[in-house]
Protein backbone atom coordinates (compact mmCIF):
# COMPACT_ATOMS: atom_id res chain seq x y z
CA UNK A 1 0.00 0.00 0.00
CA UNK A 2 1.63 3.01 -1.52
CA UNK A 3 2.12 5.87 1.71
CA UNK A 4 -0.45 8.47 2.36
CA UNK A 5 0.07 12.13 1.16
CA UNK A 6 0.86 14.26 4.31
CA UNK A 7 -2.68 16.28 5.45
CA UNK A 8 -2.94 19.42 4.50
CA UNK A 9 -3.82 21.95 7.04
CA UNK A 10 -3.95 25.99 7.42
CA UNK A 11 -3.54 27.63 10.32
CA UNK A 12 -2.24 30.57 12.27
CA UNK A 13 0.37 30.62 15.21
CA UNK A 14 -2.10 33.30 17.06
CA UNK A 15 -4.54 30.19 16.78
CA UNK A 16 -4.87 27.87 20.01
CA UNK A 17 -6.69 25.70 18.08
CA UNK A 18 -4.29 25.22 15.08
CA UNK A 19 -1.45 24.89 17.67
CA UNK A 20 -3.84 21.98 19.28
CA UNK A 21 -3.90 20.12 16.29
CA UNK A 22 0.27 21.01 14.83
CA UNK A 23 1.15 19.30 18.40
CA UNK A 24 -1.11 16.42 18.23
CA UNK A 25 -0.13 15.61 14.65
CA UNK A 26 3.67 15.89 15.64
CA UNK A 27 2.94 13.65 18.91
CA UNK A 28 0.88 10.93 16.65
CA UNK A 29 3.84 11.33 13.89
CA UNK A 30 1.02 12.17 11.01
CA UNK A 31 3.01 13.76 8.26
CA UNK A 32 1.43 16.98 7.31
CA UNK A 33 2.11 19.87 5.48
CA UNK A 34 1.19 23.66 7.17
CA UNK A 35 -0.11 26.41 4.80
CA UNK A 36 -0.43 29.67 6.56
CA UNK A 37 -3.70 30.95 6.63
CA UNK A 38 -4.03 33.87 3.80
CA UNK A 39 -0.94 32.23 1.70
CA UNK A 40 -1.47 32.12 -1.72
CA UNK A 41 -1.40 28.05 -1.36
CA UNK A 42 -4.72 28.34 0.83
CA UNK A 43 -6.17 30.32 -2.47
CA UNK A 44 -6.46 27.42 -4.34
CA UNK A 45 -7.76 25.00 -1.80
CA UNK A 46 -11.56 24.24 -0.88
CA UNK A 47 -13.13 26.59 1.46
CA UNK A 48 -14.87 25.78 4.55
CA UNK A 49 -18.67 27.01 4.82
CA UNK A 50 -17.38 28.96 7.89
CA UNK A 51 -14.11 29.86 8.02
CA UNK A 52 -12.54 28.88 11.48
CA UNK A 53 -8.42 27.83 12.19
CA UNK A 54 -6.99 25.64 11.46
CA UNK A 55 -8.78 24.10 7.96
CA UNK A 56 -7.73 20.83 6.91
CA UNK A 57 -8.13 19.98 3.78
CA UNK A 58 -9.15 15.85 3.51
CA UNK A 59 -10.77 13.61 1.00
CA UNK A 60 -14.73 12.87 1.56
CA UNK A 61 -16.30 9.48 0.43
CA UNK A 62 -15.65 10.50 -3.01
CA UNK A 63 -11.85 10.99 -2.97
CA UNK A 64 -13.05 14.83 -3.17
CA UNK A 65 -11.17 17.13 -1.26
CA UNK A 66 -12.95 18.87 1.09
CA UNK A 67 -12.35 21.83 3.78
CA UNK A 68 -12.81 20.67 7.22
CA UNK A 69 -12.63 22.57 10.66
CA UNK A 70 -13.47 21.56 14.37
CA UNK A 71 -10.61 20.33 15.95
CA UNK A 72 -12.54 17.49 18.44
CA UNK A 73 -14.45 15.47 15.73
CA UNK A 74 -11.41 15.91 13.60
CA UNK A 75 -9.01 14.13 16.72
CA UNK A 76 -11.45 11.24 16.15
CA UNK A 77 -11.61 10.99 12.53
CA UNK A 78 -7.59 11.27 12.95
CA UNK A 79 -8.05 8.24 15.00
CA UNK A 80 -10.20 6.46 13.04
CA UNK A 81 -7.84 7.01 10.11
CA UNK A 82 -4.63 5.96 11.40
CA UNK A 83 -3.57 3.66 13.75
CA UNK A 84 -1.26 3.77 16.89
CA UNK A 85 -0.57 6.77 19.77
CA UNK A 86 -3.72 7.24 20.51
CA UNK A 87 -5.14 10.57 22.38
CA UNK A 88 -8.05 8.51 23.57
CA UNK A 89 -7.50 6.77 26.72
CA UNK A 90 -9.04 2.78 26.56
CA UNK A 91 -10.42 2.91 29.80
CA UNK A 92 -14.21 4.19 28.58
CA UNK A 93 -14.46 6.53 31.81
CA UNK A 94 -11.02 8.04 31.56
CA UNK A 95 -12.27 9.17 27.44
CA UNK A 96 -15.45 10.86 28.86
CA UNK A 97 -13.47 12.40 31.16
CA UNK A 98 -11.22 13.36 28.84
CA UNK A 99 -13.52 14.67 26.15
CA UNK A 100 -15.26 16.85 29.28
CA UNK A 101 -12.03 18.32 29.92
CA UNK A 102 -11.38 18.67 26.51
CA UNK A 103 -13.83 20.94 25.99
CA UNK A 104 -13.60 23.06 28.92
CA UNK A 105 -10.50 23.87 27.50
CA UNK A 106 -11.98 24.48 23.97
CA UNK A 107 -14.59 26.53 24.81
CA UNK A 108 -13.80 27.69 28.68
CA UNK A 109 -10.11 28.29 28.83
CA UNK A 110 -10.84 30.37 25.70
CA UNK A 111 -12.77 32.97 27.69
CA UNK A 112 -9.74 33.53 29.65
CA UNK A 113 -7.37 33.75 26.05
CA UNK A 114 -9.73 36.12 24.58
CA UNK A 115 -10.35 38.57 27.53
CA UNK A 116 -6.60 39.06 28.53
CA UNK A 117 -6.00 39.69 24.60
CA UNK A 118 -8.19 42.18 23.72
CA UNK A 119 -8.42 43.79 27.57
CA UNK A 120 -5.66 44.91 28.27
CA UNK A 121 -3.45 47.52 26.15
CA UNK A 122 -0.24 46.14 26.70
CA UNK A 123 -1.52 42.87 25.33
CA UNK A 124 -3.71 44.59 23.14
CA UNK A 125 -0.27 46.43 21.77
CA UNK A 126 1.35 43.21 21.31
CA UNK A 127 -1.18 41.22 19.63
CA UNK A 128 -1.97 44.57 17.11
CA UNK A 129 2.46 44.37 16.46
CA UNK A 130 2.35 40.62 16.01
CA UNK A 131 -0.58 38.44 14.89
CA UNK A 132 -1.02 40.41 11.12
CA UNK A 133 2.47 40.20 10.80
CA UNK A 134 2.12 36.46 10.61
CA UNK A 135 -0.33 36.87 7.55
CA UNK A 136 2.27 39.00 5.51
CA UNK A 137 6.55 39.77 6.87
CA UNK A 138 6.87 41.76 3.76
CA UNK A 139 4.62 44.60 3.67
CA UNK A 140 4.96 48.02 4.41
CA UNK A 141 5.04 49.49 7.97
CA UNK A 142 2.11 51.50 7.44
CA UNK A 143 -0.14 48.80 6.34
CA UNK A 144 0.94 46.66 8.98
CA UNK A 145 0.01 49.39 11.37
CA UNK A 146 -3.51 49.31 9.78
CA UNK A 147 -3.72 45.70 9.60
CA UNK A 148 -2.96 45.70 13.10
CA UNK A 149 -6.08 48.27 14.07
CA UNK A 150 -8.15 46.81 12.05
CA UNK A 151 -8.20 43.44 13.31
CA UNK A 152 -7.90 44.80 17.25
CA UNK A 153 -10.73 46.35 16.81
CA UNK A 154 -12.73 43.85 15.56
CA UNK A 155 -11.78 41.50 18.25
CA UNK A 156 -12.18 44.17 21.00
CA UNK A 157 -16.03 44.86 19.60
CA UNK A 158 -16.48 41.08 19.68
CA UNK A 159 -15.73 40.42 23.47
CA UNK A 160 -19.44 40.57 24.60
CA UNK A 161 -19.80 37.30 22.49
CA UNK A 162 -17.67 35.86 24.59
CA UNK A 163 -18.64 37.24 27.52
CA UNK A 164 -15.96 39.10 28.56
CA UNK A 165 -17.39 42.87 30.18
CA UNK A 166 -16.38 44.75 33.77
CA UNK A 167 -18.42 42.44 35.47
CA UNK A 168 -17.11 39.35 34.14
CA UNK A 169 -13.64 39.97 33.85
CA UNK A 170 -12.88 39.46 37.38
CA UNK A 171 -14.96 36.04 37.31
CA UNK A 172 -12.47 35.21 34.39
CA UNK A 173 -9.23 35.91 35.59
CA UNK A 174 -9.80 34.68 39.15
CA UNK A 175 -10.88 31.49 37.56
CA UNK A 176 -7.55 31.21 35.62
CA UNK A 177 -5.46 31.90 38.33
CA UNK A 178 -7.22 28.60 40.21
CA UNK A 179 -6.76 26.95 36.99
CA UNK A 180 -3.00 27.59 37.26
CA UNK A 181 -2.73 26.77 40.95
CA UNK A 182 -4.77 23.17 40.33
CA UNK A 183 -2.57 22.46 37.28
CA UNK A 184 0.18 23.53 39.03
CA UNK A 185 -0.44 20.90 41.71
CA UNK A 186 -1.19 18.28 39.24
CA UNK A 187 1.67 18.28 37.21
CA UNK A 188 3.62 17.56 40.97
CA UNK A 189 2.41 14.09 40.62
CA UNK A 190 1.85 13.40 36.76
CA UNK A 191 2.86 14.52 33.59
CA UNK A 192 -0.34 15.04 32.20
CA UNK A 193 -3.90 15.19 32.60
CA UNK A 194 -4.31 10.90 32.68
CA UNK A 195 -1.43 10.00 33.47
CA UNK A 196 1.84 9.71 31.33
CA UNK A 197 0.63 9.90 28.27
CA UNK A 198 -1.01 13.06 26.70
CA UNK A 199 -4.67 12.47 26.05
CA UNK A 200 -7.45 15.08 24.01
CA UNK A 201 -7.49 17.04 26.96
CA UNK A 202 -3.73 17.27 27.18
CA UNK A 203 -3.70 19.18 23.28
CA UNK A 204 -6.68 21.09 23.74
CA UNK A 205 -5.06 22.54 27.40
CA UNK A 206 -1.72 23.51 25.62
CA UNK A 207 -3.42 25.37 22.75
CA UNK A 208 -5.07 27.87 25.09
CA UNK A 209 -1.99 27.99 26.64
CA UNK A 210 0.47 28.63 24.48
CA UNK A 211 -1.21 31.73 23.87
CA UNK A 212 -2.36 32.37 27.80
CA UNK A 213 1.09 30.84 28.77
CA UNK A 214 3.74 32.12 26.52
CA UNK A 215 2.30 34.86 24.54
CA UNK A 216 -0.05 37.63 25.92
CA UNK A 217 1.90 39.13 28.52
CA UNK A 218 -0.80 40.14 31.29
CA UNK A 219 -1.75 36.15 31.65
CA UNK A 220 2.18 35.19 30.67
CA UNK A 221 3.50 37.23 33.69
CA UNK A 222 0.89 35.65 36.37
CA UNK A 223 1.68 32.08 34.93
CA UNK A 224 5.38 32.52 35.05
CA UNK A 225 4.82 33.62 38.37
CA UNK A 226 2.66 31.00 40.09
CA UNK A 227 3.28 28.25 37.64
CA UNK A 228 6.52 27.86 36.52
CA UNK A 229 5.69 23.95 35.74
CA UNK A 230 2.65 24.92 33.68
CA UNK A 231 4.99 27.38 31.40
CA UNK A 232 7.58 24.76 31.21
CA UNK A 233 5.02 21.68 30.08
CA UNK A 234 3.62 24.23 27.19
CA UNK A 235 6.94 24.01 25.82
CA UNK A 236 7.48 20.38 26.15
CA UNK A 237 4.24 19.80 24.70
CA UNK A 238 4.51 21.36 21.40
CA UNK A 239 6.74 18.35 20.06
CA UNK A 240 6.08 14.90 22.30
CA UNK A 241 6.86 12.90 19.18
CA UNK A 242 9.84 11.46 20.95
CA UNK A 243 7.36 10.14 24.04
CA UNK A 244 6.95 6.45 23.75
CA UNK A 245 3.64 6.17 25.13
CA UNK A 246 2.58 2.39 26.44
CA UNK A 247 -0.83 1.08 27.87
CA UNK A 248 -0.18 1.91 30.96
CA UNK A 249 0.72 5.05 30.73
CA UNK A 250 -3.13 6.23 31.64
CA UNK A 251 -3.46 6.12 35.32
CA UNK A 252 -6.76 4.00 36.17
CA UNK A 253 -10.13 6.60 37.79
CA UNK A 254 -9.26 4.84 41.31
CA UNK A 255 -5.34 5.75 41.51
CA UNK A 256 -6.11 9.60 40.08
CA UNK A 257 -4.92 12.11 42.28
CA UNK A 258 -7.06 14.45 44.12
CA UNK A 259 -5.66 17.34 42.01
CA UNK A 260 -7.85 15.73 39.16
CA UNK A 261 -10.86 16.30 41.44
CA UNK A 262 -10.28 19.66 42.26
CA UNK A 263 -9.89 20.69 38.27
CA UNK A 264 -13.23 19.20 38.04
CA UNK A 265 -14.48 21.19 40.53
CA UNK A 266 -13.26 24.28 38.84
CA UNK A 267 -14.91 22.90 35.72
CA UNK A 268 -18.24 22.55 38.12
CA UNK A 269 -17.86 26.37 39.49
CA UNK A 270 -17.71 27.80 36.07
CA UNK A 271 -17.44 26.47 32.86
CA UNK A 272 -20.96 24.48 33.84
CA UNK A 273 -23.57 27.11 34.81
CA UNK A 274 -22.10 28.98 31.30
CA UNK A 275 -22.63 25.94 29.32
CA UNK A 276 -26.45 25.04 31.29
CA UNK A 277 -27.47 28.94 31.11
CA UNK A 278 -26.43 29.33 27.36
CA UNK A 279 -28.07 26.06 26.16
CA UNK A 280 -31.29 27.08 28.05
CA UNK A 281 -31.43 30.72 26.08
CA UNK A 282 -31.22 29.01 23.26
CA UNK A 283 -34.16 26.58 23.59
CA UNK A 284 -36.31 29.59 25.02
CA UNK A 285 -35.06 31.72 21.68
CA UNK A 286 -33.20 34.18 24.17
CA UNK A 287 -31.04 37.02 22.96
CA UNK A 288 -28.88 37.16 26.59
CA UNK A 289 -27.18 34.44 28.28
CA UNK A 290 -27.87 34.88 32.01
CA UNK A 291 -26.13 32.93 34.41
CA UNK A 292 -24.71 33.32 38.33
CA UNK A 293 -21.08 32.92 37.88
CA UNK A 294 -19.07 33.00 41.60
CA UNK A 295 -22.05 35.15 42.86
CA UNK A 296 -21.65 37.61 39.82
CA UNK A 297 -23.82 37.91 37.12
CA UNK A 298 -22.56 36.20 33.84
CA UNK A 299 -24.13 37.73 30.42
CA UNK A 300 -23.04 36.51 27.01
CA UNK A 301 -24.60 36.54 23.74
CA UNK A 302 -26.38 33.24 22.66
CA UNK A 303 -23.44 30.45 21.26
CA UNK A 304 -25.16 27.73 19.31
CA UNK A 305 -22.01 26.23 18.72
CA UNK A 306 -21.69 25.85 22.60
CA UNK A 307 -24.90 23.89 22.88
CA UNK A 308 -23.81 21.88 20.11
CA UNK A 309 -21.02 20.73 22.31
CA UNK A 310 -23.40 19.94 25.36
CA UNK A 311 -25.06 18.15 23.20
CA UNK A 312 -21.76 15.69 22.63
CA UNK A 313 -21.17 15.40 26.10
CA UNK A 314 -24.66 14.46 26.68
CA UNK A 315 -24.40 11.55 23.82
CA UNK A 316 -21.27 10.12 25.18
CA UNK A 317 -22.30 10.23 28.21
CA UNK A 318 -25.93 7.95 27.49
CA UNK A 319 -23.39 6.04 25.22
CA UNK A 320 -22.03 4.74 29.21
CA UNK A 321 -22.55 1.37 30.53
CA UNK A 322 -24.21 1.41 33.63
CA UNK A 323 -20.47 -0.03 35.74
CA UNK A 324 -18.54 3.20 33.83
CA UNK A 325 -21.73 5.82 35.01
CA UNK A 326 -21.30 4.01 38.75
CA UNK A 327 -17.46 5.31 38.25
CA UNK A 328 -17.69 8.92 37.11
CA UNK A 329 -21.08 9.96 38.52
CA UNK A 330 -19.36 10.66 41.70
CA UNK A 331 -16.60 12.66 40.80
CA UNK A 332 -19.29 14.88 38.37
CA UNK A 333 -21.28 15.22 41.68
CA UNK A 334 -18.58 16.23 43.74
CA UNK A 335 -17.28 18.71 41.03
CA UNK A 336 -20.93 20.23 40.44
CA UNK A 337 -21.22 18.64 36.73
CA UNK A 338 -23.62 16.75 37.34
CA UNK A 339 -26.59 18.65 36.46
CA UNK A 340 -25.21 19.27 32.71
CA UNK A 341 -26.30 15.72 32.49
CA UNK A 342 -29.44 15.73 34.03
Amino acid sequence: MPDRPPIALSGSPGSPYTRKMLALLRYRRIPYLYLMANSEAVADMPQPKVRLLPTFYLPDETGTLQAVVDSTPLIRRLEREHDGRSVIPTDPALAFLDELIEDYADEWLTKAMFHYRWAYAEDVDRAARILPAWSGLSIPDDTLARRGEMFSRRQIDRLFVVGSNPVTGPVIEASYRRFLEVFEAHLTLQPYLLGRRPGASDFAVYGQLTQLAQFDPTPMALTLKIAPRVFAWVSLMEDASGLEPQPGDWTPLADQPETLAALLAEMGRVYAPVMLANAQALARGATEVRAEVDGLAWTQSPFPYQAKCLQWLRTSYAKLGDDVRSAVDPLLRQGGLAAIFT
